[in-house]
């Protein structure tokens, strides 16, 4: 099971520079330092920002205005999954 608050840490180191507010997952591309390819460790799964937009896919509820209201979103999806 993931630590969720090493989870969140991640998502906002991740997705804090980018240029809010974002308007699709596009938006936030630029702000990773591997692009698509950027990685998350959750428990004992690595996740890519793309393999995590896949998985969020169609519960986003963009636009997002900072990047706490982004990271919390992404955080519930992965608790309603049962990742924590």
């Amino acid at each position: 099971m993931a630590d969720k608050e090493n989870v969140r840490e991640q998502f906002t180191e991740a997705f804090e520079g980018a240029d809010y507010p974002v308007n699709s997952p596009m938006d936030l591309v630029p702000a990773l330092p591997n692009g698509p390819a950027t990685s998350f460790q959750v428990g004992d799964e690595e996740i890519t920002a793309m393999e995590l937009n896949q998985k969020a896919s169609g519960e986003a509820d963009y636009p997002y205005d900072s990047v706490d209201e982004l990271v919390d979103d992404l955080v519930e999806g992965m608790d309603d999954r049962g990742y924590f």
